[in-house]
């Protein structure tokens, strides 16, 4: 590690940490995150293939689930082999650049996840509260349009974060406490004013996610509106269509507040807490999400089921 002065030195690299304290354990630590990675990447990377080979889930809410799918893979991709390389091969070395692009995609993507549970919410709502209009409203055109612009929103809100620190000549230290980039961490042992860093993150978080979680929820009660003047049994299996929904926004967004929180708040009894959330928030959606839809969704469950009945059924021949 660079000896660093008082008033700080020229920064050619970051080093990462494991789970402090914890240094001891990591080799054994390395084997549940790998079971996690492998879990995220084979559940969906089959929720990705039943929903493109099937036709029949051609459809909105497919399609935004495929999107999801995708942005969680890549989630898992750009934190857990890095994570496994640190427990495993003590490579905690990571050049300022690459850092910076890990950075990038760590914020961006779970933006653009934030995005798209906004837009599963909004088809939900068309879905139950104008069920004819449904499919005029949202079109593969309305889709595609939806996508732009929670791409380029996400894009646009995170491309300065990397970039605001770049601006830094001189750095306090270069050791970072988790196992991967985070911007709010970062900024902190840059030498100089981080007055901007911290504003422009606080915007991003008010509003993207802060923004999406009040269309999710007032998506959830016009929902809510419409259902109560249903039939029991109508209602009913309207709601059930969103349940799977509504445990991904709680696997997205408790993880999510318990992060920013702990990075604000001193835990003296618990100096892991902020690093313990941090990692929920990046590694438990990946892996929770396609067991919610694979149990919870019907069409999905049922291929599910014939896709991995071929694949034994393939191996015993």
């Amino acid at each position: 590690m660079l000896g660093f002065s008082s008033h700080g030195s020229q920064l050619s690299h970051f080093t990462l940490s494991g789970i402090p304290d914890l240094d001891n354990l990591n080799f054994w630590l390395g084997f549940p995150l790998v079971l996690l990675y492998i879990m995220a990447v084979l559940g969906n990377l089959s929720i990705i293939y039943i929903i493109k080979v099937d036709q029949a889930l051609h459809k909105p809410m497919y399609i935004f689930l495929l999107m999801l799918s995708a942005v969680e893979l890549l989630i898992a991709t750009t934190t857990m082999p890095k994570m496994l390389a640190i427990f495993w091969l003590d490579s905690r070395r990571i050049t300022f650049d690459t850092c910076l692009t890990q950075m990038f995609w760590i914020h961006f993507l779970p933006a653009v996840e934030s995005g798209i549970l906004t837009a599963m919410a909004v088809d939900r709502y068309v879905a139950i509260s104008h069920p004819l209009k449904y499919p005029s409203i949202l079109t593969n055109q309305t889709i595609i349009k939806i996508t732009f612009v929670i791409m380029v929103r996400g894009a646009t809100a995170v491309i300065p974060l990397p970039l605001l620190l770049k601006r830094f000549p001189l750095w306090k230290s270069n050791l970072l406490t988790h196992s991967y980039c985070l911007h709010q961490e970062a900024m902190k042992l840059a030498c100089g004013n981080i007055t901007v860093n911290v504003i422009i993150g606080l915007v991003i978080v008010f509003t993207v996610m802060g923004n999406d979680s009040l269309f999710i929820f007032f998506s959830y009660l016009l929902i809510i509106k419409t259902v109560v003047f249903l039939k029991e049994e109508s209602s009913l299996k309207a709601f059930s269509t969103c349940t799977a929904h509504i445990c991904a926004v709680l696997i997205y967004y408790i993880p999510l507040i318990n992060a920013s929180v702990s990075h604000r708040v001193q835990y003296g009894s618990i100096p892991n807490l902020p690093i313990l959330f941090s990692n929920a928030y990046l590694l438990i959606p990946p892996v929770i999400n396609p067991l919610i839809y694979g149990i919870k969704t019907k069409q999905i469950r049922e291929r599910l089921i014939k896709l991995f009945s071929n694949i034994k059924c393939a191996g015993l021949v």
